[in-house]
């Protein structure tokens, strides 16, 4: 499997850009008005698509209401940390998924309209045997107070939760109680 983050590098990129630093660090501080992450799998598109749309089997286990046809409404929540309202806007069988964040609250920022309005994206492309998906959250803007925390959110589950629930039948999800299996509580 290979992952890219919001830069567009792929892990071992990554790696190679260490010597090379200070490009590294203009490419991320530079303003960006959507998160992006990219990832490939071996599984077809419809198995993609059918995980993707599987939201409490890699975002979160306290996933209210559907997400199954375009209209639909269901809501995210971590505890008292971060609650969203979301409605299906678009599904393509095996091509596309996406997300309109209707309300949100985060316990960690002062502006609860950041995520407002803004959609969350997948696309899903197969090339040379591999299916890609490609991950926007579109408005997830650099300037916002969540970014770093929302963007290292979002990649860990595009690298980590969501590609496991394709490729094993099995996600690491956030917990209804905001902790994550395997995740030591002290």
């Amino acid at each position: 499997m290979t992952v890219a983050d919001k830069t567009g590098t792929t892990q071992r990129e990554d790696e190679l850009l260490t010597a090379h630093s200070h490009a590294e660090l203009t490419a991320r501080t530079e303003p960006v008005s959507n998160y992006t992450a990219s990832f490939r799998v071996d599984q077809n598109p419809k198995e993609v698509f059918d995980a993707i749309n599987d939201v409490r089997g890699w975002w979160g286990e306290d996933v209210q209401g559907s997400s199954q046809s375009v209209g639909d409404e269901f809501t995210y929540r971590v505890q008292d940390v971060h609650y969203s309202k979301l409605r299906v806007t678009e599904l393509v069988p095996n091509e596309k998924v996406a997300w309109l964040v209707l309300e949100n609250h985060m316990n960690f920022v002062e502006d609860q309209a950041e995520w407002v309005g803004t959609t969350i994206c997948f696309e899903i492309d197969r090339q040379n045997g591999q299916t890609e998906v490609l991950f926007t959250h579109i408005g997830l803007q650099s300037q916002f107070e969540c970014f770093d925390v929302c963007s290292d959110a979002w990649g860990s589950l595009m690298r980590t939760s969501l590609p496991s629930l394709i490729t094993t039948g099995s996600g690491m999800p956030y917990a209804k109680a905001g902790v994550r299996p395997g995740d030591s509580v002290d």
